[in-house]
């Protein structure tokens, strides 16, 4: 388990597309970096005030880092949980059993669409805070939000993951 256990965050406002940053790989961090820690504390903050949040990267609050915090416990979705945890610099190192679904994000708030993601992923990234490194496995639903916010890093949003216009759709839902 690698549950967050951080500082307390402020709640920071999320952008939204076409913000620049959104679109533009995030720099590497140093996990020991208090500023990075205290960034940390705030998206899990933000992601906690926002209904059916289940991930927010440093971007999504105008940061240009490859950070992010991931929480899909208690979604009907999920069935491997590791709680809420935030990762530094992290990498996919396997990726197997590709499936499409179904995903929405906060800066893109009026559309989902259809996206192909791995149903199991193994990722290695560093803890802000003690900058351990750590590796995640996991499958479903966690493994999807793992790899949403891994794109955010990298300047990617689910738009650009579609297999085109036919899989894109207004959302019905605001949560």
């Amino acid at each position: 388990m690698i549950t967050w256990d951080g500082p307390e965050g402020k709640v920071l406002p999320v952008v939204t597309a076409p913000a620049t940053v959104l679109s533009t790989v995030g720099d590497e961090v140093d996990p020991a970096d208090p500023a990075v820690v205290q960034l940390a504390a705030d998206l899990v903050a933000t992601m906690r005030v926002s209904p059916g949040c289940v991930g927010l990267a440093a971007p999504q609050v105008g940061v240009g880092a490859q950070l992010f915090a991931v929480d899909v416990t208690g979604h009907p979705k999920a069935s491997t949980t590791h709680g809420t945890f935030v990762l530094c610099n992290a990498k996919i190192i396997e990726a197997s059993r590709w499936k499409a679904g179904r995903e929405g994000c906060m800066s893109v708030p009026d559309l989902t669409g259809d996206v192909k993601r791995a149903g199991r992923v193994v990722v290695a990234a560093a803890l802000p805070g003690t900058g351990e490194e750590v590796t995640v496995t996991t499958d479903a639903f966690e493994a999807r939000a793992l790899q949403h916010e891994i794109d955010h890093c990298a300047g990617k949003l689910f738009l650009d993951r579609v297999a085109g216009a036919h899989a894109i759709y207004q959302r019905k839902v605001y949560l």
